[in-house]
């Protein structure tokens, strides 16, 4: 069974930056669509971004393009999330998920948590000043 690791997660300042990294170890993610999502306390689940390991796709929730970067390490069959200029509204718990992927479909940050396969037990990340 597919176990995803999370980890990278802190506290930083506004503007500041953090990478999170997502794992499966034992595991290829070759055929996997990677999904990061958060949830905050009193909010519901969002999709963040999301990469399609088949053929490099990716997509991302509007108030995180141009700030977030979804991207995967061959050597280290990891999943990156690079937030930069993190702001107090980025604060949540982050969880990486994994969706069975296909090379036509697209993968797409919309949609609910029932497409994931499997997911993490997240990390914290508090942006305050």
């Amino acid at each position: 069974q597919l176990q995803l690791v999370e980890s990278g997660g802190g506290s930083v300042r506004p503007g500041g930056s953090l990478r999170l990294s997502c794992t499966a170890p034992g595991f290829s993610l070759d055929y996997w669509n990677i999904h990061w999502f958060r949830q905050a306390p009193g909010k519901e689940r969002e999709g963040v971004a999301c990469i399609n390991l088949r053929n490099g796709g990716t997509d991302y929730r509007d108030s995180v393009k141009g700030r977030f970067t979804i991207s995967r390490e061959d050597a280290s069959d990891a999943v990156y999330l690079q937030m930069n200029s993190l702001k107090p509204e980025d604060t949540a718990a982050y969880y990486c998920a994994a969706e069975w992927g296909s090379y036509s479909d697209p993968c797409t940050v919309a949609g609910g948590e029932e497409r994931y396969d499997y997911y993490g037990q997240g990390t914290q990340v508090t942006v305050a000043s």
